[in-house]
């Protein structure tokens, strides 16, 4: 089969109309903005005009009502930048040590949740599976020693309990995950090749998903697979939906390389399932 290229978009007399629709709109909303303005102040003069007694409008009241007509103007924050400032108290980094080749040290990355008052963490089992040491690292900063406490290994879930927590716990919010659809939004929050608190949007792409786990024999099961993308030091960290709630364990990617990267397939386990290691009620 020929190698195809797609073409650039032509720039010539076909963009142009495209081009003009673009600046009618710029007007048209200049214009309607212009109007709120003038509507506001015309509001005002009204109002001194009909009130009983001496009234009359003042820098001040004019520099207020522009400023109420531009505060009408601004757009509301983006769901990506309500989603990140929801979850954003309850990450944690997970670093581990562990023996590598002859003696050597190695070490390992992941990330993790807040999920309750007691100061449980859900990462995935394979971030600290064989881990000599664990040290987490909270949103304010706290650094402290960890220990896993709970093991769901048919699930690739571990809980972790910082020895020396932070002084404020902040619990994530925790999702539905049954009431999640294919072309949902998602969003992942975490530390890919330790860059912390990194967030990346998309979509559920697809429900019930299986997965091998490498150098295993292990198939995870009824995972929620995602367009957000998914690299190494993500693992362990929340799934969200719009709302800024947990319904997923970032758990893998599909890659069909050798390559650990991402290109376009991320799979998370439930929080239903994944909470079940917690304690967690299965709802």
């Amino acid at each position: 089969m020929a190698d195809h290229t797609d073409e650039p978009p032509v720039a010539g007399p076909v963009a142009e109309p495209r081009r003009r629709d673009r600046v009618r709109m710029r007007i048209r909303r200049t214009g309607l903005f212009a109007a709120g303005v003038a509507a506001a102040l015309v509001a005002v003069w009204l109002y001194g005009a009909l009130v009983p007694g001496p009234q009359q409008l003042t820098q001040g009241d004019v520099a207020d009502t522009i400023a109420q007509a531009l505060a009408s103007q601004t757009p509301a924050p983006a769901f990506s930048q309500l989603v990140y400032e929801a979850i954003a108290p309850s990450l944690v980094l997970v670093e581990t040590t562990s023996p590598g080749a002859k003696g050597a040290p190695g070490g390992g990355l992941g990330s993790g949740v807040l999920i309750d008052q007691a100061g449980d963490i859900l990462t995935c089992l394979h971030v600290v599976a064989g881990a000599e040491t664990i040290t987490l690292t909270f949103a304010d900063g706290t650094k402290s020693a960890a220990q896993v406490t709970a093991r769901q290994p048919q699930d690739d879930i571990a809980v972790l309990r910082a020895t020396q927590p932070p002084a404020v716990i902040v619990p994530a919010t925790l999702g539905n995950p049954n009431a999640v659809q294919v072309g949902s939004q998602a969003f992942v929050v975490g530390n890919p090749f330790g860059l912390a608190d990194s967030i990346t949007a998309g979509v559920v792409s697809g429900l019930g998903r299986s997965f091998q786990m490498p150098n295993s024999s292990q198939v995870l099961t009824n995972l929620i697979q995602v367009d957000a993308a998914v690299n190494p030091g993500n693992s362990g960290g929340p799934l969200l939906n719009r709302d800024g709630q947990v319904i997923g364990i970032v758990d893998a990617l599909v890659n069909p390389t050798k390559e650990g990267v991402f290109i376009g397939i991320g799979l998370a386990v439930p929080i239903d399932v994944a909470g079940g290691a917690a304690g967690l009620p299965p709802d």
